[in-house]
């Protein structure tokens, strides 16, 4: 959202749009090529896209709460900051049940 805000000239951002759509349609004529270039192409285009268009955005929030795997692994190659921040809270909660189970708090009644 931040980035979207930062680039005040619409132009700008239309064109940065344009230019992530044109290279997610590059990517089946880069895919074919040997090596992961299609990937990176794609991933590139995408990342255009959702750092300029809130409508884009959205959609891929949306998607993401629907196929939670796919959204993992895409927050982690975009390296975003809410990926980053879901880590540290489940590293804090596995450690606090960590620390709960060898005080005796954690686990089925006996």
């Amino acid at each position: 959202m931040k980035a979207a805000r930062r680039r005040k000239n619409p132009l700008i951002r239309y064109a940065l749009i344009a230019a992530g759509l044109f290279l997610i349609a590059l990517t089946p004529i880069v895919g074919p090529i040997p090596g992961p270039g299609g990937v990176f192409v794609f991933a590139g285009g995408l990342v255009l896209i959702l750092r300029n268009s809130e409508w884009a955005r959205k959609r891929f929030a949306r998607f993401k709460r629907r196929w939670p795997r796919f959204g993992h692994y895409a927050d982690m190659a975009l390296r975003r900051r809410s990926f980053r921040r879901r880590q540290a809270r489940a590293k804090e909660m596995a450690l606090a049940a960590a620390e709960a189970e060898a005080m005796g708090f954690g686990g089925p009644p006996r």
